[in-house]
């Protein structure tokens, strides 16, 4: 474990335990379609994540207590923050955990996202707008934001194009970064972290940047061989304090992942506060 690696913001559990409760689908979209490791599909192990994260100089990782979907949709899945809250236990010096949002769960939802942070420790929230076909501004959102605020947690919501089509489920792309701009206004108290670079609309996406003091963007899903000059451009600028690391784990491998930023020739400030600064500063991690 290097203490000054990188913090990986966004990765999923990919425990065997975790893919149970994740649908039949999940081969066609990390393996076939993102070129996933195929012999990892049924799950790996806690212990092989943290022996790749070392090889790749990463020191911490965000684990994902998914919500995805509709309710009754044999396409949806959830990941319990339960199983979530065990893996934290178990390396708490290398996991921190995200409570995955439903908006149609209501106040429950709402009272659970209190229990993740307040019981479990999770350092912020998660949301994937497109498995609701809602979009990031919709009130359904509302109460949820509000309490990330009262709680002093960021929430990160996926933007940009849905990158899934489940079987009867389009998962429409409802995630364009302007919808980003009203909830930046309403709850300017509210750290919003928008991944997966929002592409196609990357330069929505540095427009909300850097217009809101409290708009972030997280840099996971994409290769960054593939990032759009654009996007290198700000992180390496005037975005530099704008911009957090991830993957989205095991869409992106850690080691390849890390080469390939290596290769973009990054000023070592923008690089440094890339790979880990901004991650520590916006989720308030204490060490």
């Amino acid at each position: 474990m290097n203490r000054n690696g990188a913090i990986d913001a966004v990765v999923n559990i990919w425990t065997p335990e975790a893919q149970g409760h994740r649908p039949a689908w999940r081969q066609g979209f990390f393996v076939d379609k993102m070129k996933g490791d195929r012999s990892g599909i049924d799950g790996i192990p806690l212990e092989e994540i943290l022996r790749r994260m070392d090889a790749a100089g990463i020191d911490r990782a965000f684990l994902i207590a998914t919500r995805a979907g509709r309710p009754g949709h044999p396409s949806t899945y959830r990941i319990p923050y339960r199983l979530v809250y065990d893996a934290v236990q178990r390396y708490p010096d290398r996991f921190c955990g995200l409570a995955g949002i439903d908006p149609f769960d209501g106040m429950q939802g709402v009272r659970e996202l209190v229990q993740a942070v307040r019981e479990y420790g999770f350092v912020g929230a998660h949301l994937y707008p497109h498995w609701f076909e809602l979009a990031p501004d919709h009130a359904r959102y509302y109460p949820f934001y509000a309490k990330c605020c009262e709680l002093d947690i960021p929430i990160q919501l996926q933007v940009g194009q849905s990158m899934i089509y489940a079987p009867d489920y389009p998962c429409r792309s409802v995630g364009r970064p302007i919808t980003l701009d009203a909830v930046a206004c309403d709850f300017p108290e509210l750290r919003l972290v928008g991944i997966h670079i929002g592409i196609p609309w990357t330069e929505e996406m540095i427009a909300m940047a850097w217009k809101h003091a409290n708009v972030f963007i997280g840099c996971d899903a994409h290769s960054p061989r593939y990032w759009p000059p654009s996007f290198i451009h700000f992180l390496n600028s005037f975005g530099q304090d704008k911009v957090i690391f991830g993957t989205d784990f095991p869409v992106l491998e850690f080691g390849r992942t890390m080469q390939e930023i290596a290769a973009l020739g990054l000023r070592p400030d923008p690089l440094r506060k890339l790979l880990r600064d901004n991650a520590a500063r916006i989720y308030r991690l204490k060490d």
